[in-house]
């Protein structure tokens, strides 16, 4: 849940190092969730974000999103701001590619990119019918025998950080609607493997700076970790026992695909919140209405 792919490192890759506060804050908002249904039409999504830790502006970040019929594909990057520049810098960037089949999102292949004052990390992540066939971490990570490994039953039946921040609501009714909130995800990030569930909070309304203003709906997110991850880890307790963190999902236009538009999450340091300050969503031509041209 998840940088929303605005901090595509995911949350193995600050968790699992136990990383806290405003660290703690980039990985979380990573926060995803997702659950498929047929898609309907083709769209883009433009969007931009900023990142605040108890009301300090700390990071922002683009995400493009773009829905065909047959396929999807999505990219992000962005970058620490203000204090939390001058501290210790950082930039990342995002991109997830894959087919829609039967209506199902597949993904294809997942690359995140991460870089600090002290470090630079690439995550690969190869993906078919939901399994994945292979993942890297360059460099690759020191060994910690204290790390729950991840097996191959974890790396099946799952999403990419990427792909999973598309909810996909089903049925013929309003998508912003409570049963928007009844959905999960399996997540692997190319270290830790965890599930995120949703649960219905209320309905809002929200207005970007340019783009989308209307209703919302707001589910409260839990974060369960299964595998990757080294249990003694504090970031790890923390996260686990939230109950407080919340997703506001807005939509797609001419798509059943609902995406966060805000991410509240409470941190040792203060309340992080990740929000659009634009979102800006277009439908694009169907294959039959090109074909007519």
């Amino acid at each position: 849940m998840r940088s929303i792919g605005i901090f595509p490192s995911g949350i193995g890759g600050c968790v699992a190092r136990g990383a806290t506060g405003a660290a703690m804050l980039a990985a979380l908002m990573q926060l995803t969730l997702a659950q498929l249904a047929p898609a309907r039409a083709q769209a883009r999504l433009d969007a931009r974000y900023e990142a605040r830790l108890a009301g300090i502006p700390i990071g922002r970040g683009n995400w493009v999103i773009d829905i065909g019929e047959e396929r999807y594909a999505a990219t992000a990057s962005g970058g620490a701001t203000g204090l939390l520049k001058a501290l210790a810098g950082g930039k990342g960037s995002g991109a997830a590619q894959g087919r829609i089949v039967n209506g199902r999102l597949m993904p294809a292949n997942y690359t995140a990119t991460t870089e600090t004052s002290k470090k630079a990390e690439t995550i690969r992540i190869a993906l078919a019918g939901g399994n994945v066939t292979s993942s890297s971490i360059d460099p690759a990570p020191p060994d910690n025998p204290a790390r729950i490994k991840v097996t191959p039953a974890n790396r099946r039946g799952v999403l990419d950080p990427m792909t999973g921040a598309l909810l996909r609501v089903p049925g013929a009714g309003d998508p912003l609607s409570p049963e928007a909130c009844k959905a999960g995800a399996a997540i692997f990030d190319g270290r830790m493997r965890y599930d995120l569930n949703l649960s219905f909070k209320r309905l809002d309304k929200v207005k970007a700076a340019k783009g989308y203003h209307g209703p919302v709906v707001v589910c409260a997110i839990t974060f369960t970790p299964v595998a990757g991850y080294v249990p003694d880890r504090i970031a790890i307790k923390y996260l686990a026992a939230r109950r407080d963190m919340e997703v506001w999902l807005a939509p797609i236009a001419g798509t059943r695909i609902l995406v966060p538009f805000k991410t509240v999450i409470p941190t040792p340091l203060g309340t992080g919140v990740l929000v659009a300050t634009d979102f800006v969503t277009t439908p694009l031509p169907t294959r039959a209405s090109a074909q007519t041209r």
